[in-house]
């Protein structure tokens, strides 16, 4: 970034919410229905029909609130935006304006990589408003034709709006990453950016140091980026274009008006869509069929008291009192509630917390992965990984062979012990080791003489050696062995 300038984002974060119906009929909102098979007079708009709120999805609101540490409205209403799409058939959206269900947060954000140091993002408000048709566009033969699917009309969405705290595309995207693992703990949605069940808008500008003072080029809202990855590149350049524009137009950009453009994700550009809306133009005014609502204090500290520990307090823990590092804590804390909670039991049960941190982040999430198995049908609980960081601790099973019984233990479904019994690996009696060792030594006065000329790495070369021996041999007590028995040799 070049340092005339300071990029300055903020970002709107609109959720949908894990309901079984839409937020104020009873129409269903599950995905990949037929087009236009989830609908009703309600959610598009008939004459007539008469809205229904959802409670479920203003307590969901309500907590997520609580989670991004904002004061809970007592009471709220409900308002009308008036604005025309062709997938809005009312003519007007049911949200929140004047009166938001939760506002005055800030979520905490921090770097493993070091990128920018951690900081706290202060959050505006959160709101709640439904959702909007999709038009979809194809072009055929020359002739273009477009759809309407009404099945999203009425969702409930939940949107999240920052203050413009961010200052890179890096920390746009840790805020995001650390948004959506919260809302995925606190189960009040899945968060699939494929599905829209979670659609991110940037407002980005530019505040520029020049001879005459500060300045700041106009705020452009970016719009249909459908990955974090996406945001990350639409940040950059939209940031890179709005310092080209203020050079090119001799820094008279400031006559330009606010703008949303969209993502081009292909091409790697935004483009100009239309100019920005002010909330005047939305003509807000108070829905007259619905009542406001009502929280009361009971309620909000019944809320607050089913957040559970959330991913910033499980870091902490994990850090503290497991001594993961910070790395590592991220890395578990990322991949859910449950693998967390599967660290757990086996760190607690084998009472090696290091050595089941590295099983977990290392093995059990490559097989995860690699085999696109879950949690719920992995083959090697917890009790199971704890039992066999236990008999590596102890020696009974040799650290190289290890990774053999797990992948063993992965593949047919058994426990260590079995695995080891298949695997004919048993504990090696520690005098029949000496033995073996110090028939190695007797046979490569080599690697003594090399040993006692300060080569201690010399020894390595014995490990092999003993393996063809006995299988079951662990490295790390021979070489310990050899060189224990060439010191005690060479000092008589």
């Amino acid at each position: 970034m070049p340092n005339e300038y300071t990029t300055v984002i903020g970002l709107e974060v609109h959720v949908q919410l894990s309901t079984q119906s839409k937020l104020f009929c009873g129409c269903a909102t599950t995905f990949g229905a037929s087009p236009n098979t989830q609908t009703c007079p309600v959610c598009i708009g008939l004459p007539g029909s008469l809205p229904v709120m959802n409670q479920q999805a203003v307590l969901l609101a309500a907590k997520t609130g609580l989670a991004i540490n904002c004061q809970i409205a007592a009471s709220t209403k409900w308002d009308r935006k008036q604005y025309y799409y062709p997938d809005l058939p009312k003519g007007y959206q049911i949200s929140q304006y004047d009166q938001p269900i939760a506002e005055g947060g800030w979520l905490e954000i921090a770097d493993p990589k070091g990128r920018f140091e951690p900081k706290r993002v202060r959050i505006i408000r959160a709101h709640l408003e439904e959702d909007a048709g999709k038009s979809m566009h194809d072009e055929v033969a020359g002739r273009a034709d477009s759809v309407i699917d009404l099945n999203r009309t009425g969702t409930p969405l939940l949107e999240i709006v920052s203050e413009p705290d961010l200052r890179s595309s890096a920390e746009a995207r840790a805020y995001l990453t650390e948004l959506r693992l919260l809302l995925t703990y606190l189960g009040v949605s899945d968060c699939n950016m494929q599905e829209g069940s979670l659609r991110v808008d940037a407002n980005v500008n530019l505040h520029i140091d020049g001879a005459g003072g500060k300045a700041a080029t106009p705020i452009v809202e970016i719009k249909n980026m459908n990955s974090f990855r996406a945001v990350e590149r639409a940040i950059d350049y939209e940031a890179d274009r709005q310092w080209r524009v203020w050079q090119e137009t001799g820094q008279k950009i400031g006559d330009v008006p606010k703008q949303t453009r969209g993502w081009d994700d292909a091409s790697g550009v935004t483009r100009g869509q239309r100019s920005k809306e002010e909330s005047s133009d939305y003509r807000y005014f108070p829905d007259p069929d619905l009542a406001p609502v009502e929280l009361t204090e009971s309620q909000v500290e019944e809320l607050r008291g089913a957040l559970g520990e959330l991913p910033a307090a499980l870091r902490s823990r994990l850090e503290t009192s497991y001594g993961l590092s910070p790395y590592d804590a991220d890395v578990m804390v990322n991949q859910g509630r449950p693998l967390v909670e599967y660290y757990l039991v086996a760190a607690d049960r084998s009472g090696d917390p290091s050595s089941a941190a590295n099983w977990v982040t290392q093995h059990v999430l490559r097989v995860l992965k690699g085999e696109e198995h879950t949690l719920d049908t992995f083959p090697v609980g917890a009790d199971r990984l704890a039992a066999l960081i236990q008999k590596t601790g102890s020696g009974d099973l040799p650290g190289p062979r290890a990774r053999e019984a797990f992948d063993l233990m992965v593949e047919a479904g058994i426990d260590v012990e079995a695995a080891m019994d298949r695997l004919g690996i048993a504990a090696v009696d520690e005098s029949a080791l000496v033995e073996i060792c110090r028939t190695l030594l007797a046979a490569n006065t080599k690697i003594v003489a090399d040993v006692l000329a300060g080569k201690q790495q010399a020894v390595g070369a014995l490990i092999g050696q003993a393996k063809k021996q006995n299988p079951n041999a662990d490295p790390g007590r021979v070489r310990a062995i050899c060189l224990e028995l060439i010191a005690a040799d060479a000092n008589g």
